[in-house]
């Protein structure tokens, strides 16, 4: 057996369960955006967000009251909160002792970043012509969706494996979707852009992590070889 089977085969090894759920939960992530982005650029159809402007402006109409709160939800995926919360993050977590943790999650911010940018330039979306707030930029998929779900799932799944505060997931997760509903609601991006978002975050955070898993775990496998 030659070394580079070997290595492959070694490899293969390292696929555990937890490996293999991420697969199938990219495999989900990409088959949804790859789904949103034919709706929308191939057959052209707007009937979900001509619905979902109805929906929210109906509701935004009944109460009117919830404006300032819907801008209050949407500020903390702004560039102007990711961008310090992303260094000090990683920054308070390195105190904490995980050095290597606080590396990654600031790997995964700056990778979101750039892909959600790729993303916007290769799709050119324009923006809703009724935003209810001054945007720039294109739109699909919605920089506030995917780069807040890859935040707020990086801090959860932080919480989660080494501070073992396994019940700040599910409301960590919900904030990030909430996040998601406020630029609907605004008429930031259409109801696609913001799932497409959704989706491509998912897509990359589930990839990055298994990657810095098998990774991690295949130099401690050489490592460790005497």
């Amino acid at each position: 057996m030659n070394r580079l089977t070997s290595r492959l085969l070694a490899l293969a090894g390292l696929l555990t369960a937890e490996v293999a759920l991420g697969l199938a939960l990219f495999v989900a992530a990409f088959a949804g955006f790859f789904y949103l982005a034919r709706v929308v650029f191939v057959h052209h159809s707007q009937a979900l967000d001509t619905w979902a402007f109805a929906t929210v402006d109906a509701w935004q109409k009944a109460h009117p009251v919830m404006e300032g709160p819907i801008n209050f939800v949407t500020f903390f995926a702004s560039l102007y909160f990711l961008l310090p919360a992303s260094i000090i993050g990683p920054w308070l977590m390195r105190r904490a002792g995980h050095p290597r943790e606080a590396w990654e999650w600031m790997l995964a911010m700056a990778g979101s970043v750039l892909l959600n940018q790729l993303l916007k330039l290769y799709f050119n979306r324009p923006r809703p012509v009724n935003t209810l707030l001054h945007t720039y930029g294109l739109s699909f998929p919605s920089g506030h969706a995917m780069l807040g779900l890859t935040f707020y799932g990086c801090l959860a799944w932080l919480l989660a494996r080494h501070l073992k505060q396994r019940r700040w997931v599910a409301p960590l997760l919900l904030w990030a979707g909430l996040i998601g509903v406020t630029r609907v609601c605004l008429h930031a991006h259409y109801a696609t852009d913001v799932l497409a978002g959704f989706a491509g975050g998912a897509a990359w955070l589930v990839a990055f992590r298994a990657g810095i898993k098998l990774f991690w775990k295949e130099e401690k496998a050489v490592l460790n070889q005497p």
